[in-house]
């Protein structure tokens, strides 16, 4: 038996070592990405200050692109309320009556089982322990032996 926890012990050393590894190779990468990247912008840097033309119409270009992407965000934006929206409009017609529904299901539950507990369990149980007294009174002075 100590041999399989040993085992287990050994099998998730070496996990957790291969986990570790694999954790310094993705920082070692994204170490490696990011120094690349900004080698990148000082080298753009660099050529955009050289050659001002250049970077007039890359600067433009620029400006395109970022007018798109406020288009197609804003598009986004506006399906997104759409959807909002009809989630509202789901949470109020639909899952609101079915709440409400279910609320008074469980009152009325609630007043059945008051009603039941008084009027049916209270004097069942009354009755039984009339009844066990009764029988022991019974096994005292008439006595079963």
């Amino acid at each position: 038996m100590a041999d399989y926890t040993n085992e287990i012990t050994h099998e998730e050393e070496a996990v957790s070592r291969a986990a570790l590894r694999k954790q310094r190779w993705i920082l070692a990468g994204i170490i490696i990405a990011g120094i690349i990247i900004l080698t990148g912008i000082v080298i753009a840097i660099i050529a955009l200050t050289k050659y001002p033309v250049a970077a007039s119409n890359i600067r433009d270009i620029f400006i395109i692109f970022m007018a798109f992407e406020s288009l197609i965000i804003g598009a986004a934006l506006v399906v997104l309320i759409i959807q909002i929206a009809s989630l509202i409009n789901l949470l109020q017609n639909e899952v609101k009556p079915i709440l409400q529904s279910t609320s008074e299901t469980v009152n009325t539950l609630r007043g059945t089982t008051e009603f039941l507990s008084e009027n049916l369990v209270e004097p069942v149980i009354k009755l039984n322990s009339y009844l066990a007294g009764l029988r022991k009174f019974f096994d005292m002075f008439g006595g079963k032996k």
